[in-house]
């Protein structure tokens, strides 16, 4: 008998727990304020931050190893197109010249003693082959030995010395300054607006009075499956100089006006230890969460991009904090 007490009592006090444990989960409903969204017109405009760079810069590297001569600049100095940047050791280079100068001479000799039947084709042809092969290398040599700007710009770094052993490193680093470009990361929801050619401007903080114009000058084709974002090659006149490599700078770029869905930046909620964006929407009195792209910025409100969050969808603005995906809600008027 005293068996039996006690088993009841236990099946009582887990009906009790049971029963408890039920009114609870159907006692829990969360107060909120919600807003029913609807479409806005907006003046699309997208501003991102990066760094300037040379339009064009390239390593002045020949292709020979040995002593450097003479280096003609300085880190600075503005060059122009065609003008001598670096003397190499010239022995090389003068033998061949010597060497091509006298197979010129043999050539000529030889050209004639076959119009006389002196010679035959055969020791012609071998030697304007190697006449030609002596051009080549000469060509290289030359080059190689004398190296010149291949166009207009600033002495960006300098690595030797003369008389110093070049050994592959760079001797110098030409830049182009009076063009300019930059790379900016776009988010791929804009991928459609942006189009080869269109007009941007610029903004600085070292500048802060003035508007720089640019263009975009390529828009890549593929989208980074890390950052959601695709690449756009921007180029910027600089006749004046005012501008240089490495600088940070803020582009905007206008896209017209658009319809979107624009709610509070606070309603928003952040993934914790990732970028991931949600809120909560009102669906049949349960929260349901949705995850968003955020779009442009507007002082305390900020554009959503999801395909579930479209005009008349009610969205939990107030007390968005306490949810978690299908809790009851009770919408406080």
């Amino acid at each position: 008998m005293k068996k039996i007490f006690i088993y009841s009592l236990t099946v009582l006090a887990l009906m009790s727990c049971g029963k408890k444990a039920v009114e609870t989960e159907e006692e829990r409903v969360e107060q909120v304020r919600t807003v029913v969204l609807q479409p806005r017109e907006i003046e699309r405009v997208i501003s991102v931050s990066t760094n300037l760079q040379g339009y064009v810069t390239q390593n002045v590297a020949p292709s020979l190893t040995g002593k450097i001569e003479h280096i003609y600049c300085e880190v600075g100095d503005h060059v122009t197109k065609g003008q001598d940047l670096v003397r190499m050791d010239q022995t090389q280079y003068k033998t061949t010249k010597i060497s091509f100068a006298n197979l010129g001479v043999e050539k000529n000799r030889v050209e004639q003693l076959l119009k006389t039947g002196s010679a035959t084709q055969q020791q012609f042809d071998q030697l304007t082959t190697q006449y030609n092969s002596t051009k080549e290398q000469l060509d290289f040599l030359e080059a190689n030995t004398y190296v010149k700007a291949p166009f207009n710009g600033v002495i960006a770094a300098k690595t030797y010395e003369d008389g110093e052993l070049y050994g592959g490193q760079p001797i110098l680093v030409l830049t182009r300054l009076d063009k300019l470009k930059a790379l900016v990361a776009i988010p791929e929801t804009y991928f459609p607006l942006l189009k080869e050619g269109m007009k941007l401007t610029l903004t600085t903080d070292i500048y802060p009075d003035r508007v720089f114009p640019a263009t975009v000058e390529v828009v890549y084709p593929t989208i980074d499956a890390a950052s959601h974002t695709f690449q756009v090659k921007v180029v910027i006149p600089n006749e004046k100089n005012l501008l240089r490599p490495g600088m940070y700078v803020t582009t905007t770029i206008g896209l017209g006006k658009a319809n979107a869905i624009v709610a509070p930046y606070q309603s928003v909620e952040k993934l914790v230890g990732a970028n991931d964006r949600f809120v909560f929407i009102n669906e049949g009195g349960y929260a349901k969460r949705v995850p968003v792209t955020l779009g442009q910025r507007f002082d305390q409100d900020v554009e959503l991009i999801s395909p579930e969050i479209v005009a008349g969808v009610e969205m939990v603005t107030v007390g968005q904090h306490k949810l978690v995906d299908g809790v009851k809600i009770n919408v406080v008027k």
